[in-house]
């Protein structure tokens, strides 16, 4: 059994002299913090406010308040630091050391034994004890000292005071501490040995530049901004010192009888001279920096969309910034054409004033930015005006740009009735007396409803409208029903010519009403466009349902509709889009007479078409197939740009090498991006339609990336927008929306066109790395949307009856290339089955790869070329 001795007791009290040392040091400072807590927050505040210098600009009595309050608060903290100032002994440690070890171990060491010390057992058990005791008390660790002080100061003020001594070391002055004692009784030694001065230069705020300290500016030439804020303070014998300046532009003269002032603040207004005469005298020639007017200008005449809306540019600059400006748009009364409504006097109203768009973040000392707002339903819409554009500066400074006269854009309508009833509702927003004029002229335009409406609805609208205006014109025509009036006739013509038919033949045959009278009335470009893709949509919708109605004949029609097949002109929905196409291009080069004329055999072919049904071959296939070659042609053509664009990365980069080694890197379709396609015509694209009268005409147009003529070669930016615009019109003819094929479909097609977006940008930045990875991937997002749609039309035709999906294998064991080769899903040539993939193919896959592999490897190449050359051995 080991035995505890006294020796044992000695040895284990000799190591604890580190832990009760540092138990010891901690209670101290728990002593002196708890303590002298706020006498150390009193004199942190005191030296804070000194050094920062609050006492030099506050009153004398409000200095010697503080400093009471200051004494008095330190009186205070003294006493209640005296009051709970206990220095901790030896033992105090001691104490707290055996407290915070359980059992008390140290306590027990120091005990005898109190009984049964001349048993043997009991001597043994009591041996035990202590020996537990003095190994617990060997492991026993220092405590450390409750700093913790929140209980008595509540709202924190020490650190407020630690926060406030640290800004005044960052931002004030330890040398500001010792003029305190300037303000003491006999103690201002410095006063009496002469009067002092201090001055200030402050700048306007908006220039940005700081304040001076005039006090630190040695005589000489001194440049400031106009405006600039001088501050003077004289200290000392009144009179002592005196200050004279010419900059302020007002009149120096001084009142004998006046007391003497101790302080002057002027603005710099002109360049002149700050002198201060006395002891430490200082003067300055000062230089004034002129705050230039800003300037404003019109950049060019204005851009109008489709709709009237208007972007004007304009551009601005200032000094230090324009802060503000506006647009006055005005009437030019005297140019306008004063004839039928608007022969009489106009109603007085308020020039137009639009508040310029400002850069929200950015310079403001030179811009560009533009004027866009829609000004389709002010009654100056289409009228001569004046425009001038004004410029405000902090300074208040203006500036306006000259005058410019224009047609304020605004909306135009190309349905008749609906033109009529807008010229109308200028007219009786130009004058109430043209009331009863309006009337009479909607009257007369809606004689024969019939011919005038395409329905009952807005032929009774109409009527009750004139009849509320007649009503006006007879008792009198208030601003507010006016108003009212002007917003019904607005909603009535716009019902009139964009319309909410159910019917597509109707919506087809308004929209080329429309385009004929934009032809006769000489549209402007944007509303060429928006007009033929309203006539796209709506030829479109009317292809899908003329297919329905043709689904929905009997049988003994349908085969009557075939033996009449033989008679008849076939053509797909792509030769219907390249005549649109056609149209606009006539229109847009101001060939009106063609463009009216291919218009005629528009109308004529498509009021005399129908849609072929369940025929083999080309000419029946379904709108999914229509897609599915669509989109493997435009996969085809952006396969060959991407081809164009890596031979011309490789001639940028490497103009020495050999042409045999661009010519054998063309691929397939490297063709293609030049404008030539390789792969023919085949799978003409959409559902075959029959022409029982009329021509073709525009028939041969090619789509984007097809036969260009080789006189009017495109940059490949330009081909790669015509290849996104080609896309565009494969979204909307896209079938199976609503199934998560179709939509999954759908989504790949929007990744396509905003990589072929950013490939199109970086062709035209001359970024050929970036733009070739912008392709390629647009080429995974349609490979992606074929699939998707693929699987679609493969639900499809497992929902419909045995037998109807026969067509699709027969048209597939016919779908070759001129050489035998089948035609894969995914747009290229060959097959996706593996089993088609032979021998011949998989050793020239192998060859490519060892190819790419070592031009990679090769250092002489360009590092652009040799990562694209990586990213190709990743992908594949």
């Amino acid at each position: 059994m080991v035995q505890f001795t006294p020796e044992d007791l000695k040895q284990t009290v000799d190591g604890l002299r580190r832990p009760l040392w540092l138990t010891r040091l901690g209670m101290r400072a728990e002593v002196v913090v708890r303590s002298l807590w706020p006498l150390m927050t009193v004199i942190l505040l005191a030296l804070a406010a000194a050094m920062l210098g609050l006492h030099e600009i506050v009153l004398l009595e409000g200095v010697w308040i503080a400093l009471g309050l200051t004494v008095a608060a330190a009186i205070w903290a003294l006493v209640y630091a005296l009051r709970r100032w206990s220095w901790p002994s030896d033992a105090d440690a001691m104490v707290r050391l055996d407290r915070s070890m359980k059992g008390r171990p140290l306590t027990a060491l120091l005990d005898d034994q109190a009984i049964g010390g001349g048993d043997d057992a009991s001597a043994a058990v009591w041996r035990a004890h202590k020996r537990r005791m003095a190994e617990r008390a060997a492991a026993a660790k220092a405590v450390p000292g409750d700093l913790r002080v929140s209980s008595s100061d509540p709202y924190a003020l020490r650190y407020v005071a630690v926060l406030a001594f640290g800004m005044a070391l960052l931002f004030g002055s330890v040398w500001r501490v010792g003029t305190v004692s300037q303000m003491a009784i006999g103690g201002s030694t410095a006063l009496a040995s002469g009067p002092v001065w201090e001055g200030w230069a402050e700048p306007p705020r908006y220039t940005g530049k700081p304040t001076l300290y005039l006090n630190d500016l040695a005589e000489g030439a001194l440049e400031l901004p106009v405006g600039t804020l001088i501050s003077m303070r004289l200290y000392g014998e009144v009179g002592a010192l005196t200050v004279t300046e010419g900059v302020s532009g007002v009149p120096s003269g001084v009142d004998p009888e006046a007391p003497p002032q101790m302080a002057f603040d002027f603005k710099v207004n002109r360049s002149g001279s700050i002198a201060i005469d006395g002891p430490g005298a200082r003067s300055w020639d000062v230089t004034v920096r002129a705050d230039q007017a800003p300037e404003i200008v019109i950049l060019g005449a204005p851009e109008v969309a489709a709709l009237g809306e208007m972007r004007l540019p304009f551009a601005a600059k200032d000094d230090y910034g324009v802060e503000a400006g506006e647009a006055r748009i005005m009437l030019e009364l005297a140019a306008v054409d004063r004839r039928y409504g608007l022969v009489v006097e106009p109603d007085a109203r308020p020039e137009i004033t639009i508040p310029l768009p400002m850069p929200i973040a950015g310079d403001r000392v030179a811009f560009e930015e533009n004027l866009i707002d829609d000004f389709s339903e002010h009654p100056w819409a289409n009228l001569p005006v004046t425009v001038v554009m004004t410029a405000l500066d902090a300074a208040e400074q203006q500036a306006q740009t000259a005058p410019m006269q224009m047609i304020l854009p605004g909306r135009r309508f190309f349905d008749p009735t609906a033109a009529a009833v807008i010229e109308m509702r200028r007219d009786i927003l130009w004058s109430r007396r043209n009331a009863l004029r309006t009337a009479q002229v909607l009257r007369a335009v809606s004689y024969l409803p019939k011919d005038a409406f395409r329905s009952e609805t807005t032929a009774l609208r109409l009527r009750k409208l004139i009849g509320r205006i007649e009503t006006f014109a007879r008792f009198g025509l208030e601003e507010e029903n006016r108003n009212k009036l002007a917003q019904d006739m607005w909603d009535l013509a716009l019902e009139l010519e964009e319309g909410d038919l159910e019917d597509a033949r109707e919506r087809m045959r308004r929209a080329q009403e429309r385009l004929n009278e934009a032809m006769k009335n000489g549209a402007s470009e944007e509303e060429i466009a928006e007009l033929m893709q309203e006539l796209r949509r709506a030829t479109e919708d009317f292809m899908q349902q003329l297919q329905r109605e043709q689904a929905e004949r009997q049988d003994g029609e349908q085969q009557q509709g075939q033996q009449q097949q033989g008679e008849s002109m076939q053509m797909t929905q792509d030769d219907l889009q390249r005549m649109m196409d056609r149209i606009q291009e006539l229109m847009e080069q101001g060939r009106m007479a063609e463009a009216e004329q291919a218009l005629r055999e528009l109308q004529e072919m498509m009021e005399n078409m129908q849609v072929t049904q369940g025929q083999q071959g080309e000419g029946g296939q379904s709108p999914g197939e229509q897609a599915m070659e669509g989109l493997a042609e435009t996969l085809r053509e952006q396969q060959g740009l991407s081809d164009q664009a890596f031979r011309d990365l490789q001639e940028q980069f490497n103009p020495n090498a050999q042409t045999g080694e661009n010519q054998g890197n063309e691929g397939r379709n490297g063709g293609q991006g030049r404008g030539e396609s390789h792969e023919g015509q085949e799978g003409q694209g959409d559902s075959q339609q029959d022409q029982q009268s009329g021509e073709q005409g525009g028939g041969g147009e090619q789509r984007p990336g097809e036969g260009q003529a080789q006189g009017q070669e495109q940059t490949l930016a330009e081909r790669q927008q015509q290849l996104r615009d080609e896309l565009s019109r494969q979204e909307g003819r896209m079938p199976g929306q609503g199934t998560p094929e179709g939509d999954a479909a759908r989504d790949a097609l929007d990744r396509a066109g905003r990589a072929m977006d950013d490939a199109e940008q970086s062709l035209r930045d001359g970024d050929l790395a970036e733009a070739i990875d912008n392709q390629s991937q647009a080429m995974e997002a349609l490979r992606d949307s074929m699939r998707s749609l693929g699987e679609a039309l493969a639900e499809e035709q497992r929902s419909q009856q045995p037998g109807q999906g026969t067509q699709e294998g027969d048209r597939r064991a016919e779908n070759r290339d001129p050489l035998g080769r089948s035609q894969g899903s995914n747009g290229a040539t060959g097959s996706d089955n593996d089993a088609d993939l032979n021998a011949d193919a998989q050793s020239r896959a192998r060859e490519l790869i060892d190819e790419i592999r070592r031009r990679s490897g090769e250092t002489a190449r360009p590092e652009v070329e040799r990562d694209y050359l990586n990213r190709l051995l990743d992908r594949f």
